[in-house]
């Protein structure tokens, strides 16, 4: 009777856990042995409210993936202390905290993770980690948006300079021609 309730705490934890992969972005596997309780809550406050970091146990972590739909993890994922960042947010801003984290902090390992629903590996995690955020690359689309409306708006105004200037310069020679007659 003893071994129902941690049964049921385990089933309930793996429904967690299932249901932060299906909920997240994306989710980083690490292995964070030797960091201490501070350290650790320094890494959850540097991911903020865009990540949530859980400890799991590997074997609820790997049921819990593959309940979700997600296959092609390597069981060396699933070795070692394990810690998930399930990514709601921002998944570059996220991975560069880790990264940074990491840099800082050598005895965090980053294994690897989840990607829009497919496996990669720590390199792509790094990759990730390269790219600019959501804000930068979106103010940078703007701002190469607004630099094409202010060169289509010229090139749609020239014409109609062009005419009025044609307009003017037929007007003029008429008042010319028309005081030459005149005279």
């Amino acid at each position: 009777m003893a071994d129902k309730p941690v049964r049921a705490d385990k089933a309930t934890a793996v429904v967690e856990l299932t249901d932060n992969f299906r909920d997240s972005a994306a989710t980083v596997l690490t292995e964070y042995r030797g960091l201490t309780v501070k350290q650790l809550t320094e890494l959850r406050r540097a991911l903020g409210q865009q990540a949530k970091y859980s400890v799991a146990k590997n074997t609820l972590a790997k049921r819990a993936a593959s309940d979700a739909g997600i296959e092609g993890l390597d069981e060396a994922l699933f070795t070692g202390p394990t810690a998930l960042a399930f990514v709601k947010g921002d998944v570059v801003d996220a991975a560069k905290a880790l990264r940074a984290f990491a840099k800082a902090n050598p005895v965090l390992v980053i294994k690897g993770g989840v990607f829009e629903g497919k496996a990669i590996s720590a390199e792509d995690v790094s990759k990730l980690a390269d790219l600019e955020s959501r804000e930068v690359l979106l103010a940078k689309l703007a701002g190469a948006m607004k630099g094409n409306l202010s060169k289509a708006a010229a090139t749609f105004q020239a014409p109609l300079s062009q005419a009025v200037r044609l307009v003017d310069a037929l007007r003029d020679k008429r008042e010319k021609d028309g005081s030459a007659e005149a005279a």
